[in-house]
């Protein structure tokens, strides 16, 4: 038993959408779609999979913004974030004006994430940590079984996410991936939500805002 997954670069931003899948019972979910929902279903077809539900890391439209259409065209449930990025879509028509974007329906998630609670995905479970900074209410998705962390914007190959908008919080950012993430391990390899993969392990030797060796920080 496995957990698989493919990588889906969506909207003008390319976020990273990622379609997860057990392999023992074929149902799947989507993590943050963003937007071209044809795109994503396509995909969905092309594997061969079950979509059944729909999670999110945080509040950002290039992550959410397809959300209200899959879940009138699929029925899905909707798991996350947490419930401190409730401000961010609620303001997706403000998010869509300033970036350019066609509008798109607001939504209530089904569910909001805590730290320490897991979503399952078929047989699979993945544990839910709370990471602030990027945004109050980001979350991760960590499958164990898969050494695979979901990391959304928290951090990049080379980079970490930006604290730049409303609530965010770079003291806390920092926190997150040292507290969190590195704890996961050196060999887990992680999704992140723009650009390619990478591992935590090579993040903390040449990561130029969170390596070990960097100590200003």
């Amino acid at each position: 038993m496995a957990l698989q997954f493919q990588i889906i670069p969506v909207t003008p931003f390319q976020q990273n959408c990622s379609l997860i899948w057990c392999d023992q019972t074929l149902e799947a979910a989507v993590i943050d779609p963003g937007g071209d929902v044809d795109r994503i279903l396509a995909a969905v077809a092309t594997a061969g999979v079950r979509l059944v539900k729909i999670l999110l890391t945080h509040g950002h439209l290039d992550h959410v913004g397809g959300t209200a259409e899959l879940v009138a065209r699929q029925a899905l449930p909707v798991e996350g974030p947490q419930r401190e990025d409730d401000f961010w879509i609620g303001a997706l028509a403000e998010q869509c004006r300033m970036f350019g974007f066609p509008p798109v329906a607001a939504f209530t998630p089904s569910r909001w994430l805590e730290e320490g609670e897991t979503v399952s995905v078929g047989r699979e479970t993945l544990d839910v940590l709370h990471t602030p900074g990027h945004t109050p209410g980001h979350v991760v998705f960590y499958s164990r079984s898969a050494g695979l962390a979901f990391v959304g914007d928290v951090l990049f190959a080379g980079s970490i996410g930006r604290t730049d908008f409303p609530r965010g919080n770079h003291a806390a950012l920092l926190d997150s991936i040292r507290g969190k993430l590195w704890p996961l391990g050196h060999d887990t390899r992680f999704v992140p939500g723009h650009g390619p993969m990478s591992s935590f392990g090579e993040e903390r030797a040449s990561n130029p805002f969170v390596a070990d060796r960097d100590t200003s920080l």
